[in-house]
C-alpha cells in the first residue's frame, strides 16, 4: 500500500505519528499546500516523504498520486476541498478516503425542515462510476463521522434485534490555559457544522426526502452524561454526516447527532452568525478581499498547538435504543475516550485531533490485509465492525460500552 496523504495540519500529523508505529504500507507521500509543514510531519519516519499539493485542484492531486504511484489517497483537509480531492483520486486510479464529506446547500424556501443538497450527496452522485471501476471510496471514517458508524455496525449485528434509535453524543471537558475561547477543533469546520441546520432521520418519513429533514441551529437540547469522569454536558442537535450515512446501511427507527458544545460555545457562534462573520463569500477590505470566516480562523490559536495548554478528556460515542437480541428493551452506549494528557504524552498530539486521526490508520490497516473490501462509495458501516474495534485496543486506545 502506498498512500498519499493530502493534508499535514494537526489531523494530518496525527495521523503519520501513529501510522508510523505500524507496517502495513510501503510508503506515506505527506503532501501540503505548505511543503515545509508537509516536511515536518514526514520528518518522522524514512518511508515517509514530503510533496507540495494544492487540494483544490483534482488536476495536482491527481498528477501528485501518479508520480508517486500511490494506491489510496487519504483527504485529511477540511470539507471544502473534499471533490477535488475525491475526483483527483478517481483520476488517478487509486482509492480514497476522508474523515468529513461535501459540502451541503440548505433548501433555497425551507432552510429549517426541508433538505437541500444533504453532506455527501455530491460523492454518492458518483457511486456508480467507482463501483463500476471496482475501486473505493470509503467516506467518513475519522472519530464523527467514522468511529460511531462503526459502533452502529457492531450494535446491529451484535447488541439488537431492533433499532429504535441511533443517536450519536459527542462531549468533552477540556479546557485551554490562557484562552477564553479556543476550539479544539478546525472553527472554519466547526462554524460549517454547528450553523447549517441540523440533520434528522425518521423512517416513519421516508416518502419526503427520503426521511430526512432539518431543524434549527441548536435545537433540542438535552443533558447528556458523558463516562469516564467527564459527567454532563449540555447536547445539541447538529448537522454531521452520520445521520447522512447510517440509514443507509443499518435499519432504525430514528437517527441523530448531537454535540456538546455548551452554552458559551453556542454564544460564540450564534453572535459570528449575526455579524455575519461565518460567511465564507469575500468581502472587500481595503483592496483585498478575504473570507470573514477564513478571518476569524486566522485570529484564533492553532488547535493543533494547544496540546500542552490543554486538560480533560475528549468522547465520542453513540447511544443506541431499541430492542436487545435477548427481546427486552436496551439502552447502550458505545464510547471511545482519549485523554490529553496520555495522547501528548504518548504521541505529542491532543487528543481531540489524534483521535480523530486514529481511525483512518486503523481502516488503511484493514484495507491492506484485506479484513475490509468493498468498491462504490461506502461509509463504515458497510464493513464488519469487529476488525475495527480490536484493532482499537492493539493500538492502545480501546472503546467502552455503557448500559443507559
Amino acid at each position: 500500500m502506498r498512500i498519499l496523504l493530502v493534508g499535514a495540519g494537526g489531523v494530518g500529523a496525527a495521523f503519520a505519528a501513529i501510522a508510523a508505529r505500524r507496517d502495513f504500507f510501503e510508503q506515506v507521500v505527506v503532501a501540503d499546500y505548505d511543503l515545509g509543514r508537509a516536511e515536518k510531519a514526514a520528518a518522522s519516519d524514512e518511508r515517509f516523504v514530503a510533496a507540495q499539493v494544492d487540494a483544490s485542484s483534482a488536476e495536482s492531486v491527481a498528477a501528485l498520486a501518479r508520480e508517486r504511484a500511490v494506491t489510496h489517497v487519504m483527504n485529511a483537509v477540511d470539507p471544502r476541498f473534499v471533490m477535488p480531492i475525491f475526483e483527483g483520486a478517481f483520476a488517478a486510479g487509486a482509492d480514497y478516503l476522508d474523515m468529513a464529506m461535501s459540502l451541503s446547500r440548505p433548501h433555497p424556501e425551507a432552510p429549517y425542515s426541508r433538505t437541500g443538497v444533504k453532506l455527501g450527496d455530491e460523492q454518492f452522485s458518483q457511486a456508480t462510476a467507482w463501483e463500476e471501476s471496482g475501486r473505493l471510496a470509503l467516506v467518513g471514517i475519522g472519530v464523527e463521522p467514522g468511529l460511531s458508524d462503526v459502533f452502529a455496525r457492531y450494535a446491529a449485528d451484535h447488541l439488537f434485534s431492533e433499532i429504535d434509535e441511533l443517536g450519536t453524543r459527542d462531549g468533552s471537558n477540556l479546557t485551554v490555559d490562557g484562552y477564553e475561547f479556543a476550539p479544539s477543533f478546525s472553527i472554519w469546520t466547526t462554524i460549517e457544522e454547528c450553523l447549517n441546520p441540523p440533520l434528522v432521520w425518521e423512517r416513519s418519513r421516508a416518502d419526503v426526502d427520503g426521511g430526512w429533514y432539518t431543524t434549527e441551529p441548536f435545537s433540542e437540547p438535552e443533558t447528556f452524561d458523558f463516562p469516564d469522569g467527564i459527567g454532563p454536558v449540555e447536547c445539541v442537535n447538529v448537522e454531521h454526516e452520520e445521520v447522512v450515512l447510517m440509514p443507509r446501511w443499518v435499519e432504525a427507527k430514528r437517527v441523530t447527532f448531537k454535540y456538546g458544545l455548551g452554552a458559551e460555545f453556542v454564544d460564540v457562534l450564534k453572535t459570528l452568525h449575526k455579524l455575519g462573520l461565518d460567511r465564507t463569500e469575500k468581502v472587500r477590505v481595503g483592496g483585498v478581499e478575504v473570507s470573514p470566516r477564513d478571518v476569524v480562523a486566522a485570529c484564533l490559536p492553532d488547535p493543533a498547538a494547544l496540546g500542552d495548554r490543554m486538560h480533560g478528556k475528549t468522547c465520542a460515542g453513540l447511544w443506541v435504543t431499541g430492542t436487545g437480541k435477548d427481546g427486552r428493551p436496551r439502552s447502550t452506549y458505545l464510547y471511545h475516550v482519549v485523554d490529553n494528557a496520555w495522547s501528548m504524552a504518548e504521541y505529542g498530539h491532543q487528543c481531540v485531533v489524534w483521535q480523530t486521526a486514529l481511525n483512518p490508520v486503523v481502516a488503511l490497516e484493514l484495507l491492506a490485509t484485506g479484513t475490509w473490501s468493498g468498491a462504490g462509495v461506502l461509509g463504515p458501516e458497510a464493513f464488519d465492525a469487529v476488525p475495527f474495534l480490536d484493532l482499537l485496543g492493539e493500538y492502545g486506545s480501546p472503546w467502552g460500552l455503557r448500559e443507559q
